[in-house]
């Protein structure tokens, strides 16, 4: 993986392949190369790092040709070089690839009983050599690319592009997106509809096992059972796919200045019917489940976790929390009486799908909240929710995270009225609170001037620990995730009340704790837990208000002043000194915030 660009046009291609893989960047990605059609000679460029030092290249050695295709890679098999770089050509064609293939081993054996070895780490070269050598044994190009396909196992995001074929790019998929795009007298393909919106606002999006064979007059479509079949033709919102800082720095910094609008609107589309009938028309009827469980990856999965104490305590309906990548190999039980829930920014986090899949069938209902409602987890679930928060290009998400907390939080206050576990007064204070609080974010976001000033003192340690309860102690765990993803620094989040069960062995002088303490019932609970921590010499950085920094901010290092926020959805508002901490600690040391090494923003692969 990372990002996918194809062009069959009137104009060179090039540009506007690299156009298009620059709007894919967010994703992350390590190298990067094209592949064009020229008079029907094949030929790719590549380099490694970023976009600018491809382009540099193609300024020395320009490629030619209207047909081509071109990738961002994110290393999984083999380092990142220029040599594991896409698109890799074997012969008679070139392929760029997204997923794993997982059977690559085995098919490379029998290559090399052909005396046909590889010159890479990477699986996809693989790909290549194989349809390669069906061309060689006498197969067109399409039959070449459906031959190869057949004998893939793994997931899959695949466009060929053939020697001597200046008006075909064969694009298929399998467990990852991809998407065609409907031009006048010309075509395009890309992973995702931002890299395709300058071109054109028509996308047509492969289903699951689906074979496209493109040229410029259109597009026709193979099902897993190479049978013609015809997909939907969607007009895409050029508007939605806007790539601009609007004058940010940085894409993060830009999302999180977003939150106050996206929560918002978001609360506007879910609370605005104070009898939640968005929900019940939606056909969500939590009378019907007796338990719920949540699936996902990452910072989505904090969300669930930080909402399961809304679903519990609430709505009184018990909530189990499962990170995706362990879900279905533990195979566990579910049941008509079961409410599976999946979160996941992109709706085609692979172990999410995965794991939707395996629910197929067995749980009463599969519910999912995504920021995509055109992607797959979207479309194979039973309902699927939107989070409303518009493209998030950085890679550490922010308002995707607090829209999808917005979201859980619409859906426990609608189980708690179904469910008869608040009457009718309690189930209104706690839509207004709901209500109020992006006006609470905004005020939290006026105190980035506090936590610049902690984060310049922050970013000369390598260790932080994270401390919250209730609520708050998911939203430590992802303090500590965002703070290593974008810092480096080693960060990790606990329960306060853990702190005495081990942590505490690691306090010391060079141990800045940040603790989330709002001003609630677990207040006092959360100041004893900060008198341990000074009490051997440890750092405390305190969230808290200002009854809470009258109470309990004696003799702590640093202190950072939110706005009063009452009732069970602190942990929203508490999102942003969290967002912020990492974002500008990451600043001090001169990391790369909207791409942080290693990470990719879609996860297609297991």
């Amino acid at each position: 993986m990372c990002g996918i660009v194809g062009v069959l046009g009137n104009h060179q291609a090039s540009p506007i392949l690299i156009e298009g893989l620059k709007r894919l960047e967010y994703r992350g990605y390590d190298s990067a190369g094209i592949a064009t059609v020229n008079g029907g000679h094949l030929e790719r460029r590549r380099a490694l790092g970023k976009l600018v030092n491809l382009s540099d290249a193609l300024v020395h050695d320009p490629l030619a040709g209207t047909a081509g295709i071109g990738h961002t890679r994110w290393a999984t098999h083999g380092a990142a070089n220029t040599t594991n770089a896409h698109p890799h050509q074997r012969g008679r064609v070139a392929v760029v690839h997204n997923g794993i293939i997982e059977n690559y081993r085995a098919l490379r054996a029998r290559l090399e009983a052909h005396r046909i070895t590889s010159e890479t780490e990477t699986d996809t070269e693989t790909v290549a050599m194989l349809c390669d050598w069906h061309l060689g044994q006498g197969l067109a190009p399409v039959e070449a690319a459906r031959a190869t396909i057949s004998e893939l196992e793994g997931a899959y995001a695949l466009c060929f592009l053939f020697q001597g074929e200046d008006d075909l790019i064969v694009a298929a998929r399998k467990g990852s997106p991809l998407a065609i795009g409907w031009g006048e007298g010309e075509m395009f393909v890309g992973s995702d509809a931002l890299a395709l919106a300058p071109m054109t606002s028509e996308i047509t999006y492969l289903e699951e096992g689906d074979l496209a064979i493109v040229s410029r007059a259109g597009a026709e479509f193979r099902d897993a059972d190479h049978q013609p079949v015809t997909r939907a033709r969607k007009t895409v919102d050029l508007e939605v796919t806007t790539t601009d800082k609007a004058g940010h720095r940085h894409y993060m910094s830009k999302e999180i200045a977003e939150q106050p609008g996206v929560l918002a609107n978001a609360l506007k589309y879910y609370t605005a019917d104070r009898e939640g009938r968005h929900l019940i028309e939606a056909g969500v009827d939590f009378t019907a489940y007796d338990r719920i469980v949540m699936v996902a990856c990452g910072t989505a999965s904090l969300a669930c976790f930080v909402s399961k104490y809304w679903f519990e305590q609430i709505a009184r309906i018990p909530v189990e929390i499962d990170i995706a990548s362990e879900f279905r190999y533990r195979e566990p039980p579910l049941n008509t009486r079961t409410l599976v829930l999946f979160v996941s920014q992109s709706g085609e986090t692979a172990d999410t799908l995965a794991a939707l899949r395996y629910c197929t069938g067995k749980a009463g209902l599969i519910l999912s909240i995504v920021n995509a409602m055109e992607s797959s987890i979207a479309r194979e679930s039973d309902l699927a929710l939107p989070i409303l928060a518009g493209p998030e290009i950085g890679v550490a998400s922010t308002k995707a995270f607090t829209c999808q907390l917005a979201v859980l939080a619409a859906l426990a206050l609608q189980a708690a009225r179904q469910r008869g576990a608040v009457d009718a007064a309690a189930a209104q204070a706690l839509t207004d609170q709901l209500q109020q609080v992006p006006g609470q974010v905004t005020q939290a976001l006026a105190i980035a001037p506090q936590v610049r000033a902690v984060s310049a003192r922050l970013a000369r340690y390598d260790d932080v620990l994270f401390l919250g309860r209730g609520a708050l102690y998911p939203l430590a765990l992802e303090g500590a995730l965002k703070l290593k993803e974008i810092s480096y620094i080693h960060a990790e989040g606990y329960a306060s009340g853990e702190l005495k069960h081990g942590p505490i062995a690691l306090i010391d002088e060079e141990m800045p704790v940040v603790v989330l303490a709002p001003h609630d019932a677990m207040f006092d609970k959360t100041v004893s837990n900060m008198q341990e921590v000074m009490a051997r010499g440890g750092k405390i950085v305190m969230i808290s208000d200002a009854r809470g920094a009258a109470r309990g901010g004696a003799g702590v290092w640093q202190q950072i002043e939110m706005p009063a926020v009452d009732g069970p959805f602190a942990a929203i508002v508490y999102a942003v000194p969290v967002q912020q901490l990492a974002y500008h600690t990451a600043l001090e040391r001169g990391t790369d915030v909207d791409q942080p090494r290693n990470l990719a923003k879609s996860v297609t692969v297991e």
